[in-house]
């Protein structure tokens, strides 16, 4: 099976947009785009061996990078060769799958076990306010996974002056509230990192999460539960829930030094929520980093040894998230705030923002919600450029808020690239617990490589922003990182 390229990268020239092979009736459009050679190998493998998907890692290692060949025409050809080393009968379209009676049964045994391992603090480490929790994964020799890596907290929270009628119980995703930061280290060099946990994760995960995701997520300290009042707790919290590398990256790690560093919050008033004169307080006696570990069958295993025998850089391309915050606003109706100025690759591709009143750090008051604050516009400006288009011309007294709505909605099809619609919120949640203005602002100008991007916020209020009002802004921006499994080498790509 040979796919011809001509010279070209598809889509630089629209007439090499297509592929044929077998019939000249079936073909594949690759979507419009500039390509490296081996992303076109991908698209195209996991297009035609669709139920296949064992075949895949073994063609590479009999590939050669390039063929090229002479035909009479006197014209040089370059080819990507695909060697037949599967059951053709089984590289089938979905639409004609149900004809197949005579297909067999596929195993996939390429991994032989995920075992998943606990990697505890260090011996001396305290659980105490504002300390550092390091969690090590030293051992090198490893091929671990950690997109299903989770977060084990166990503790206690106690009430020294009981209240019963205002019982003091953890907030929506209280574990995250309960540190100031998170950091992921690789071999020593920090790839990602998340800010104000709990403002940036709850943020993230109302417009990420689906209602059965945010059932399952109850285990994980979402949402208010029944047996969040006084006593013991424990949960597991999924680093795909607090990291942007952990949800994006589902590849495995190999030949690394891994390293999760912890900020215990200031205090617990974030995490709380009942009567300040109950002096609740929360203890943690636990804090456990679980990695599931993936063991290979000894063909992969061998063709991994050749990948990290070459030498190469391996890339993790991922999105990463940066929570900013303009801690008291102005006692005016217009704002203009100035967020940050970013380069070329770490230029927002998502912003949300959100406003909150009087509830930071405020143990009667729920640190999870929202608040409108009489909201009527937001603009964000990506130098002379400025999303959305129109004014969204807001107005919370008049229920009028269905454009802002239909952003939060349109964010998981776009961010994930699904056609389905599901929310996690409906239109009365959505300003119960909100409202946050969704803005999607990843199409954009890739011309201009060198320049920087200064990234600002405008917004408008029907009146006067009330006291104690706090701006948070959350920017989603591509990283890409690159490893070297051989000499343990890791650097940023900017």
């Amino acid at each position: 099976m040979i796919f011809e390229t001509y010279h070209t990268i598809p889509n630089v020239n629209e007439s090499n947009n297509k592929f044929y092979f077998d019939k000249d009736d079936a073909e594949i459009t690759i979507p419009e785009g500039s390509y490296e050679v081996r992303d076109i190998n991908e698209f195209l493998k996991r297009a035609i061996l669709h139920s296949r998907r064992d075949a895949l890692e073994i063609v590479d290692n009999y590939n050669s990078d390039y063929n090229t060949d002479d035909d009479d025409d006197g014209e040089e050809h370059r080819t990507l060769n695909f060697y037949n080393l599967w059951d053709s009968r089984c590289a089938t379209f979905e639409m004609i799958d149900i004809l197949n009676i005579t297909g067999e049964p596929i195993f996939d045994d390429r991994i032989v076990k995920i075992e998943t391992h606990t990697y505890n603090p260090f011996a001396n480490t305290t659980f105490g306010y504002s300390d550092e929790i390091r969690i090590p994964i030293q051992q090198q020799d490893l091929y671990t996974l950690p997109c299903e890596s989770f977060l084990y907290v166990e503790g206690r929270l106690t009430v020294k002056k009981k209240n019963d009628q205002t019982p003091t119980t953890l907030v929506n995703n209280c574990v995250a509230f309960m540190f100031d930061e998170i950091r992921y280290e690789l071999n020593g060099v920090e790839i990602d990192r998340s800010r104000n946990v709990g403002i940036t994760s709850t943020l993230k995960n109302y417009v990420s999460l689906t209602y059965d995701k945010a059932l399952i997520a109850l285990n994980a300290g979402w949402n208010t539960r029944s047996d969040t009042e006084e006593g013991h707790f424990n949960f597991c919290v999924p680093l795909s829930m607090l990291l942007g590398f952990c949800e994006d990256y589902k590849r495995l790690i190999v030949n690394a030094r891994h390293e999760l560093i912890l900020i215990r919050a200031r205090y617990d008033n974030n995490c709380l929520v009942g009567n300040p004169v109950t002096e609740s307080e929360i203890e943690l006696f636990k804090v456990q980093w679980r990695m599931p570990h993936v063991a290979l069958n000894e063909i992969n295993k061998l063709s991994m040894l050749r990948t990290l025998e070459s030498g190469r850089y391996l890339s993790m391309s991922f999105r990463s998230w940066d929570l900013y915050e303009y801690p008291l606003l102005q006692n005016t109706t217009k704002h203009s705030w100035a967020v940050k100025t970013a380069t070329q690759l770490e230029k927002p591709r998502y912003v949300i923002f959100a406003l909150q009143t009087g509830r930071k750090n405020v143990m009667s008051q729920n640190g999870s919600v929202f608040d409108d604050c009489n909201l009527s516009n937001v603009k964000l400006y990506l130098n002379s450029t400025f999303y959305p288009y129109d004014d969204l011309n807001l107005d919370f007294g008049k229920k009028r808020y269905a454009v802002l709505f239909d952003m939060y909605a349109r964010f998981r099809r776009a961010y994930y690239g699904n056609d389905c619609f599901e929310t996690l919120l409906n239109v009365l949640s959505f300003t119960e617990e909100g409202p946050f203005v969704v803005i999607d602002c990843s199409r954009q100008n890739e011309s201009v490589k060198g320049a920087t991007v200064d990234v600002r916020i405008e917004f408008d209020c029907k009146e006067n922003v009330p006291a104690n009002t706090t701006a948070y802004c959350l920017i989603i921006h591509d990283r890409v990182v690159q490893y070297n499994p051989l000499t343990n080498v890791v650097r940023k790509i900017t």
